[in-house]
């Protein structure tokens, strides 16, 4: 770290309003290329209030940022109001659908245990798997839960193909005969790590449905973050890209609908910084909040408010050793969520976000993505439908505009 960053870091870190949780991740940040260091390569945000499960297999669809060998996985139980009982899991590589790769199967334990309980409120990490991935690769992840659970820990939209299986145990199958459903969401399993030799860290995307990727296709992996990543894998440094996107997520209060999380506030330091190897943290979040008018305890939401947010979480940021990068919010004229007051907030949090210097560095996406005869509202081009998310050659924009020498 710079004397400057570091000089900065200790004065955000003492006005912080939050606790700030002090993660191993950030530790490996910054690793030099050849030590073999390890890194988050995938990793969702879970929520609360997802569905309940009895003596089923879940088999659910992995996709890498960046490749590596000894794997580990990590299985939450944070948002489940009973503990968790796990039959056994296992890993292996795609063919299609629920159908993996035969002979690529390889059993995961967490400490050295096939079987084995989460606690409630809790997540654990496997033991390492001996297997190696490229990066944009597809691997299925196969979760036997034999007891009847309470409602899930889940990230709800995870523009993907899960696979439920008839009753019993078929983390072992090759074949996709026993899957006989499939849902859109991912289940108790909440990263991927790897150990890398060439990468120099991981890029967190941190926000809400826009990064999280509400309206693209399934299993397209047509988000920014995606497309970040691909850009990423073709520079001079490697760097993972961990999508911490949920959809409806505000940055100041939680949200009603439990599935759509608790506040970024809160979940910043478990989310964004626990995520190992942690370098850099892009934030783009707040237009949720600006939607429904959501300012602290109840009251109407000021544009000082969301400032006040974000410093809390460049604090945050700042205290772990991590940079933090701002992103401007999008348009959305045209979108249920515009008003005039409304966008007066966004435009005023914009300005500030662009000209404050509070962030390690700003990537104007309202500016890329507005139509320039109308700049309150998207281009048409990069519109999904809702004139608020992008459609994927909007994303592939988003991703575009990122300049990468702000990155590591």
């Amino acid at each position: 770290m710079s004397s400057r960053r570091a000089a900065r870091a200790r004065t955000t870190a003492a006005a912080l309003v939050a606790a700030t949780v002090m993660v191993p991740g950030a530790a490996a940040a910054g690793a030099a290329p050849g030590t073999g260091h390890v890194f988050a390569t995938w990793g969702p945000s879970m929520t609360i209030g997802g569905p309940s499960f009895d003596n089923q297999t879940i088999r659910m669809v992995v996709h890498t940022s960046i490749g590596g060998r000894s794997l580990r996985l990590r299985l939450s139980n944070l948002r489940s109001t009973s503990p968790l009982a796990v039959g056994a899991v296992a890993v292996a590589e795609q063919v299609s659908g629920a159908s993996a790769v035969p002979g690529t199967h390889h059993t995961v334990t967490v400490a050295h245990a096939r079987a084995f309980t989460i606690p409630t409120g809790d997540e654990v990490l496997s033991d390492p798997v001996q297997m190696t991935v490229g990066a944009d690769e597809n691997l299925l992840v196969s979760v036997d839960l034999p007891q009847a659970t309470t409602p899930a820990t889940w990230h709800s939209d995870a523009f993907d193909t899960s696979y439920l299986s008839v009753p019993g145990d078929h983390t072992a199958d090759d074949g996709a005969d026993s899957y006989v459903d499939a849902r859109t969401s991912w289940y108790y399993l909440s990263g991927l790590d790897v150990t890398s030799t060439e990468a120099t860290g991981t890029v967190v995307t941190f926000g809400d449905s826009i990064t999280d990727g509400y309206n693209t296709p399934i299993g397209a992996y047509a988000t920014w973050p995606d497309d970040l990543s691909r850009r990423l894998a073709s520079g001079t440094d490697q760097m993972a890209v961990v999508n911490a996107g949920i959809g409806g997520n505000r940055v100041l209060t939680d949200v009603p609908n439990i599935w759509q999380g608790i506040s970024a506030i809160k979940r910043f330091g478990h989310d964004a910084l626990g995520q190992p190897g942690v370098r850099d943290v892009i934030l783009l979040e707040g237009i949720n909040d600006i939607g429904n008018n959501a300012g602290p305890d109840g009251a109407p939401l000021t544009t000082q408010d969301l400032i006040d947010g974000y410093r809390n979480l460049i604090a945050q940021a700042h205290a772990a050793g991590v940079r933090i990068i701002g992103a401007t919010m999008l348009p959305d004229f045209g979108n249920g969520y515009y008003s005039a007051s409304a966008e007066a907030i966004r435009q005023a949090a914009n300005d500030w976000i662009r000209a404050s210097g509070a962030f390690d560095g700003v990537i104007d996406f309202d500016k890329v993505m507005q139509d320039p005869a109308d700049p309150k509202a998207l281009y048409p081009s990069y519109d999904s439908g809702d004139h608020l998310h992008p459609n994927a050659v909007g994303m592939q924009a988003m991703a575009n505009a990122v300049d990468l020498q702000l990155l590591g």
